[in-house]
């Protein structure tokens, strides 16, 4: 089983040996085995690595993310086909009906407000946006048809960062999000490509240019998961900038403990049991399958 989400920072050379992925950095030589890795995050602009260690890490399903030089990520590599039926589930998702599609992404936009409403509680909202956001909740129509989404990201926001803030101001809370989404972005569409799915076709999202529009769908109720996060791990402990240290925290997000069904787990962990429980949902047709992606799941173990 993968665990392991490694960042490198300014590393001389990777390379392959043995199954392994080799790290040389300042004459000193690391080993991690593929088998223990779900992502590597890549930083630096002197970094060199070979075509054999890349058509390994694709053969491994192992998501590689690059970051700019302002340590933003900006790209993501894996592998494609790896999948040992895909050709069948590919068949079976362009058949996937216009009606169950509007339902799952109904269900999809639900779960995410009602986090999002659980973030303003946990962070003592004022009671009339809290009730705002539950009214939003209540009056989502099939597909989100009125945009229930929207007019709840403003309330939202605004709730937790003032009302003169917006996605669009270069500020520590807008790096962290942007960081934070990228990293669950990247791990959802590794688990989207190795279990057969096609990425580009969306349940709601359909850009005509977005490599992502299924990964962009099925994380959603995990970006408050994220948000509730860095509220708490992030801005308190990093006030000034997004340090190496808070990067690293960001992408340690996956590892965090959730309890989950009755057991504790780990926000990985439930992210493939997310896909796996859409993937039932769309060849079932029974949307009580999907999976409940709740704030309480993460907040209750991090907590105790």
């Amino acid at each position: 089983m993968t665990w392991r989400n490694v960042m490198i920072k300014d590393g001389d050379y990777l390379r392959l040996k043995l199954d392994n992925l080799e790290i040389e950095k300042g004459g000193q030589k690391f080993s991690i085995p593929l088998s223990d890795i779900a992502t590597i995050t890549l930083e630096g602009n002197i970094l060199t690595l070979t075509t054999k260690l890349l058509a390994k890490l694709a053969q491994h399903n192992i998501a590689v993310i690059v970051c700019d030089n302002k340590y933003v990520p900006c790209g993501i590599f894996m592998g494609f086909g790896q999948y040992h039926r895909t050709a069948k589930r590919n068949l079976e998702q362009v058949a996937w009906s216009e009606k169950l599609r509007n339902e799952v992404w109904t269900e999809i936009i639900r779960q995410k407000l009602s986090n999002q409403r659980a973030v303003l509680i946990a962070h003592d909202a004022d009671v009339e946006r809290i009730d705002k956001l539950q009214e939003l909740i209540e009056h989502i129509q099939l597909a989100d048809a009125t945009n229930r989404e929207g007019h709840a990201a403003k309330v939202y926001f605004n709730s937790l960062y003032g009302m003169k803030f917006t996605r669009e101001q270069d500020c520590l809370e807008n790096g962290a999000m942007n960081y934070g989404y990228t990293i669950i972005r990247a791990y959802m569409a590794r688990l989207v490509t190795s279990l057969g799915l096609i990425p580009t076709l969306g349940v709601f999202h359909r850009n005509e240019f977005n490599s992502f529009n299924l990964v962009d769908d099925l994380m959603e109720p995990f970006r408050p998961l994220m948000d509730w996060y860095i509220l708490e791990k992030i801005l308190p402990n990093y006030p000034k900038y997004l340090t190496w240290e808070a990067r690293c925290k960001l992408i340690d997000f996956l590892n965090q403990p959730y309890f989950y069904r009755g057991k504790k787990t780990t926000i990985d962990l439930v992210m493939l049991d997310y896909v796996n429980s859409f993937i039932k949902v769309m060849k079932n047709e029974n949307l009580s399958e999907l999976t409940e992606i709740t704030l309480g799941g993460i907040a209750r173990c991090m907590r105790n």
